[in-house]
């Protein structure tokens, strides 16, 4: 009947699906065999097929390609359109990116070349303002018309509709760049940085620092424990290769690595960068210089500075409180916050009259805060500064990246000691001689 030869057929396709599958498992197995024997040199179909179908599979994802249909049922053709067209969805947006920033390359030359022009004519109108200009030392009388002549009033009034104009120009640059680059003003491009492997690993630097730690520990114990802590007044008189071991051990080794390791990564932000590239300067790094290098010490000024150091130091109340020996808030102790402020203008107020080094004045803050046992305090107020970290140090510093912890605990280790150490070495035969005049 139909139905049997329809049930024989069924069953015959089944049997061939079955020895089909019998035959490739056999022809795997077969292939990995040789393989693994060194009797044939490629890889098994099996793995080969499975290597290229991850691959496939990654594409698709990165491609965001829609692959719901069977692919069995979609033309070579039709199959090469769909992966045209998802590369064209990442490729196009670049491309169009790549030719606004040269439209505002472009913007970006007009604009200064019209500032060059403003700063001309105002140059101009000052030299024809008294009819005569200073030529080689000779005066000669103006040949411009009188009738051309720009008054101060006029110069003036043109100056400032031209800032007015630029910095209009410059809002709409940046709030462009924001929206189409997710850039901002201030933030420096990663490929600023230096690429060399060498300078970016600190453990050398932790390393030094933990050697100068210990070394200073050591020596402060072993004053401490025969009864003598060094004096500043003890060394007023000894010449410079007589000082004691701890103040040149705190000076020459503690010092020197805590500065190197403060100055991985630090960098000062160029203050010549064109006013007109700096919106966009993550859109055009050829144009940006390189970061300079910056001393510690710049950093501790700048937290004294951002901080309005000068004016809580100088303030009527806190120079009372000097005068008479008696704290500003009744028994409260100063805050760490406080005490740095005022070493730093202590530092600077001795040292800046005698131009001494930034080493000089690192130094001097350093002996004093062991002095007072707040170096942990200290360098934590300036580690936990958001602002002065995110302006001046590099993404791959070891501020950046760890925050100073490390350093921090290795320093702890001094806290409990006590120091006297001298402040004013750097500053002090100078001040003498200063006196005796």
């Amino acid at each position: 009947s139909e139905r049997q030869k329809q049930e024989q057929i069924e069953v015959q396709k089944e049997k061939q699906r079955e020895l089909i599958l019998q035959l490739k498992t056999q022809l795997d197995d077969l292939e990995t065999f040789a393989y693994q024997e060194g009797s044939y040199d490629s890889l098994p179909q099996s793995v080969v097929m499975e290597r290229q179908r991850m691959i496939i599979n990654e594409l698709i994802k990165k491609l965001d390609m829609d692959l719901s249909e069977d692919i069995a049922t979609l033309s070579p053709e039709e199959l090469r359109q769909r992966v045209d067209a998802a590369i064209a969805q990442i490729v196009n947006p670049a491309r169009v990116k790549e030719q606004l920033v040269e439209q505002l390359k472009t913007q970006i030359r007009d604009l200064e070349m019209f500032i060059n022009f403003i700063q001309d004519e105002v140059g101009s109108s000052g030299k024809a303002e008294d009819g005569h200009c200073d030529c080689g030392g000779s005066y000669k009388p103006s040949t411009r018309p009188s009738g051309n002549r720009v008054n101060p009033e006029d110069a003036k009034r043109m100056r400032e509709t031209g800032l007015q104009l630029m910095r209009r120009v410059l809002a709409v640059l940046q709030i462009f760049a924001v929206s189409q680059f997710g850039c901002a003003t201030g933030q420096i491009p990663h490929t600023f940085w230096q690429k060399d492997q060498d300078s970016k690993d600190f453990s050398p630097l932790i390393k030094r620092l933990e050697l100068s730690v210990e070394r200073v520990r050591q020596l402060a114990l072993k004053y401490q424990q025969a009864g003598h802590v060094s004096c500043p007044s003890e060394l007023q008189d000894i010449p410079l290769g007589g000082r004691d071991e701890l103040t040149l051990a705190v000076r020459r080794e503690l010092t020197v690595a805590l500065r190197d390791l403060l100055a991985h990564g630090l960098y000062a932000s160029s203050p010549g960068m064109s006013l007109v590239l700096a919106p966009i300067a993550c859109l055009i790094p050829a144009f940006t210089p390189s970061p300079r290098t910056m001393h510690p010490w710049e950093l501790f000024v700048k937290y004294y500075n951002t901080k309005n150091g000068q004016a809580f130091v100088e303030s009527p109340a806190r120079k009372l409180s000097q005068s008479f020996a008696l704290p500003v808030t009744g028994a409260v102790a100063a805050t760490p916050k406080q005490s740095l402020l005022a070493a730093i203008h202590t530092v600077l107020t001795e040292h800046s009259p005698f131009k001494r080094s930034a080493d000089s004045e690192l130094k001097a803050l350093v002996c004093m805060a062991l002095n007072e046992q707040r170096l942990v305090s200290w360098l934590n107020l300036i580690c936990k500064s958001g602002a002065l970290v995110q302006s001046h140090y590099q993404p791959w510093s070891y501020m950046a990246n760890t925050g100073f912890e490390s350093a921090l605990t290795l320093l702890s280790r001094l806290s409990n000691l006590k120091f006297n150490l001298p402040v004013d070495l750097a500053v002090r035969q100078l001040k003498n001689i200063k006196d005796a005049f």
